[in-house]
């Protein structure tokens, strides 16, 4: 019945990577949690890592069926992906050592001053936004020297870079769908060194029946069971959503997974 609505989940995990740029972290951290409860104070950090793994892939397949057209706006950008990929292991290394109440909360606590960022500072909400030619500002809303430390914290966390490449993009002037799109393969760059980390060493600080390294393979193969298919068909039919809805629904969906993980603390 678990792998059920793993598979369930995974439904939406497949539709937040296309619509939101969600690789699959701010859905998958909480139900892990949830689902490895029993594990105790090593369940945060099985969420995050088995987050780490499903990003990976869905960011994979959710960036291979974009355009070619789209990707081009990210041509050059290889310091940001090394520094990304750099802050990727560091944070998932840190991940392994801490109190597992440092990500749990960390999680709420970041997501929670990102909404309330989102609402009161003008630039992701569409009331004022002037959207410019995305070539024009993909390059400016993405510093480099942003790459380490969004790379630290979305690994340490779990959460895959893309609240906050995606509002950093989105303040720039680009379409909400576009900069969702761009952060599928900023979140491969973050997540990759991440999986690996949690891999190589997680089998030091947890173990258990299912798990490899932290991470919890049986769970994350149910969750891409049902997010590959739809990744797969949005981006073939990709929904045309009007920009203030879209807006709302992605502050809307990072509520539900701060409140989420918060009560399961």
């Amino acid at each position: 019945m678990t792998l059920l609505v793993l598979f369930l989940v995974g439904l939406a995990v497949g539709a937040t990577t296309v619509l939101f740029g969600f690789g699959g972290g701010f859905v998958t951290v909480p139900i892990i949690l949830i689902v490895d409860a029993s594990r105790g104070g090593d369940a945060v950090r099985i969420a995050v890592a088995t987050s780490a793994l499903v990003m990976v892939v869905n960011a994979v397949i959710a960036t291979a069926s974009t355009r070619r057209s789209t990707l081009k706006h990210l041509r050059g950008r290889r310091v940001l992906f090394v520094l990304l990929a750099l802050g990727g292991a560091a944070g998932a290394t840190a991940a392994l050592f801490v109190p597992d109440t440092v990500p749990r909360w960390g999680f709420v606590a970041y997501i929670a001053v990102t909404v309330v960022d989102l609402l009161l500072r003008p630039g992701f909400l569409p009331r004022r936004v002037t959207l410019e030619p995305a070539r024009e500002v993909a390059g400016r809303g993405l510093p480099n020297a942003w790459g380490a430390p969004i790379g630290t914290i979305s690994s340490f966390l779990g959460v895959g870079g893309s609240v906050m490449t995606v509002p950093m993009m989105r303040r720039s002037g680009m379409e909400l769908s576009l900069a969702a799109s761009l952060a599928n393969p900023l979140t491969i760059a973050i997540a990759t060194p991440a999986m690996m980390v949690a891999f190589a060493f997680g089998g030091e600080v947890a173990s258990g029946p299912g798990l490899v390294g932290t991470v919890d393979v049986a769970s994350a193969l149910a969750l891409l069971a049902g997010a590959a298919p739809v990744i797969v068909l949005l981006r073939r039919r990709p929904p045309r959503i009007p920009e203030a809805v879209h807006g709302w629904a992605y502050v809307a969906l990072l509520v539900v997974a701060a409140t989420t993980v918060a009560l399961t603390g």
